[in-house]
């Protein structure tokens, strides 16, 4: 992703670098998870520590030593529900590029339904909602669905923004390079079954199909809807990069496909308003229906990602309402 990673949350986020101050003067401190660290409090780069697990659960309660730990490695937080689909398909994606880097960087689940406070902390409107931990302050990330390949860019991105910050240490823990299962999840639905096989494969089209096919014979499978809906967004924007998009769509203002392909880009960054805003105007400023209509569909399509019960969706879907009629 060729966008640079903000130092700071936007919008009166709170800092919470003081957390993490205030977790190294703790001798003998743990880490998030009652992670216990090896060294503890210290903040020099290129350390190494020892901790239990470098994929953990984070608490309200835990908060503050996984504040601490993001003095040595930048500690990648996704905000999630359990049972969600969003969440169930990004969780074991997260999983396995942070143990892929070899202990530069750990990763930290946070159930906000049973953890309100980091919620409101970091904002957080819809989920997953990806953040970081870097000397305890935190680092938007992304919301929504992402490929592992901008998931691994980004994080590239983000041990780069760590070391300019003094924190380049690494972990040691039994669970690195370890083929992550995800988190526990419900048995697998059979009908589902080609279509992880596909996504496994990374096989976006074939996976879309299957989907499709589901729904074919269970109209009212909710599940097997929402993984589509996320699995189209994905399949769009495989192999093309965030400048192309948006060097195409600066050439086209008023090109239908090129502006649905930007939406699609915010969405899959966490630019949720901009994204609606752009196909909103688009929807406006069209006169022909089979546009509007293509228009609509997309935006419809991008509610369902992002989730209906978002206050930004009712927003957009009011605003596309009042346009209808």
């Amino acid at each position: 992703m060729s966008q640079q990673i903000p130092p700071r949350l936007g919008g009166g986020a709170v800092d919470l670098s003081h957390l993490a101050a205030r977790g190294t003067q703790q001798a003998g401190g743990s880490a998030a998870g009652h992670t216990a660290v090896g060294q503890p409090g210290a903040q020099a780069g290129g350390q190494t520590v020892d901790v239990p697990a470098a994929v953990f659960d984070v608490t309200d309660q835990s908060f503050e030593q996984a504040a601490q730990l993001s003095g040595v490695v930048p500690v990648v937080l996704m905000l999630r529900i359990d049972g969600d689909a969003a969440c169930d398909a990004l969780a074991p994606v997260l999983e396995n590029a942070v143990r892929g880097l070899d202990g530069k960087v750990v990763l930290g689940f946070v159930d906000v339904s049973a953890n309100p406070g980091l919620a409101q902390a970091f904002q957080a409107q819809a989920v997953p909602t990806v953040v970081a931990l870097v000397g305890g302050r935190p680092v938007p990330l992304f919301q929504g669905p992402a490929a592992d390949e901008q998931i691994r860019e980004l994080f590239v991105q983000l041990l780069q923004l760590a070391e300019q910050q003094g924190v380049s240490g690494r972990v040691s823990a039994p669970d690195l390079g370890a083929v992550s299962e995800g988190p526990v999840e419900p048995p697998v639905n059979p009908a589902h079954a080609e279509a992880l096989e596909a996504l496994d494969r990374g096989d976006f089209s074939a996976a879309v199909q299957a989907y499709e096919q589901v729904l074919v014979k269970a109209p009212a499978d909710h599940e097997a809807r929402a993984a589509l809906v996320q699995v189209r967004l994905l399949e769009r924007l495989q192999g093309v990069s965030a400048g192309e998009i948006r060097d195409a769509a600066a050439a086209a203002p008023q090109g239908v496909a090129e502006q649905m392909l930007v939406a699609d880009l915010d969405v899959s960054g966490g630019h949720i308003e901009d994204a609606f805003l752009r196909l909103l105007e688009l929807f406006a400023a069209s006169d022909i229906d089979e546009d509007r209509t293509q228009i609509r569909e997309r935006l419809l399509e991008l509610f369902e990602v992002v989730g209906q019960s978002d206050p930004r969706v009712a927003a957009a879907r009011t605003r596309l309402a009042n346009m209808l009629y």
